[in-house]
């Protein structure tokens, strides 16, 4: 073998090694990323399942919770008061398939503060309250539900903004809404209610709309990191073992 051939040789795997070695530690650091996802998914799961089938515990001790820092989403709660529909809220989603809208309403409570009621979806085309009047309950209700925190900034730049003018929301601005709905800043809630299934009345807003079951793929990317770690080894043992056995026939 020549000098030259040597040479051509140990930089052909310097290359290789140069290459490869960031990409198994990329891959790898990829799949231990998606193992802690995977752990935090679980346990959040689980805390949601827990919390769900506690029992319902009033606004002000959720409202306190909130303001310690804890976490209140998916706290079942139960209000009472009187919905003000003239001033609801829409907000565009999609609902088993179909488009339509999120429909907040503000619930006047007993002591006269407010809070934002999610109740439930309703087709595209029936966004304007009078197509749905049976569904517009009048005088106190009794709504049982899961507490919901509103996001304080808009999620992305990708999200569009909001068209309070045209009541449209693509992101849940409870500050908007309850300007919009010309509503006492101080008074109202800083979270909303989602309200259970079969709330109300004629079908129309469908209730029950919380999203429980999160997506849970963790596994299956780590699998794929993992994967693609270990084929990449696979590639370098057997160039290596190749390469070695090439040197060993022109020797």
């Amino acid at each position: 073998m020549t000098t030259d051939q040597t040479g051509g040789g140990r930089n052909r795997t310097w290359l290789l090694l140069a290459f490869s070695i960031p990409a198994l530690a990329l891959l790898l650091a990829l799949g231990t990323w998606q193992v802690q996802r995977l752990q935090w998914k679980e346990g959040l799961l689980q805390r949601i399942e827990t919390r769900i089938h506690a029992d319902p515990i009033a606004l002000e001790e959720i409202a306190a919770l909130q303001e310690e820092g804890a976490d209140i989403d998916y706290r079942p709660t139960a209000v009472s008061g009187t919905f003000l529909h003239e001033a609801e809220q829409h907000y565009l989603a999609t609902w088993q398939g179909a488009s339509g809208f999120f429909v907040h309403t503000p619930l006047r409570l007993s002591d006269g503060r407010y809070i934002f009621v999610n109740r439930g979806f309703v087709p595209y085309d029936r966004k304007e309250p009078d197509t749905r009047a049976e569904g517009q309950v009048r005088g106190t209700v009794e709504i049982e539900g899961l507490a919901r925190t509103a996001p304080a900034d808009k999620p992305s730049f990708i999200v569009p903004d909001n068209d309070p003018a045209k009541n449209i929301y693509y992101w849940k601005d409870l500050q908007a809404m309850t300007r919009a709905a010309s509503l006492p800043e101080g008074e109202v809630y800083p979270f909303y209610v989602d309200a259970g299934a079969g709330a109300n009345p004629g079908g129309l807003p469908v209730g029950g709309v919380t999203r429980i079951n999160l997506p849970n793929n963790h596994l299956q990317y780590a699998i794929t990191w993992y994967g693609l770690a270990f084929a990449l080894v696979c590639v370098l043992v057997a160039w290596f073992w190749r390469a070695r056995a090439d040197d060993s026939g022109k020797a």
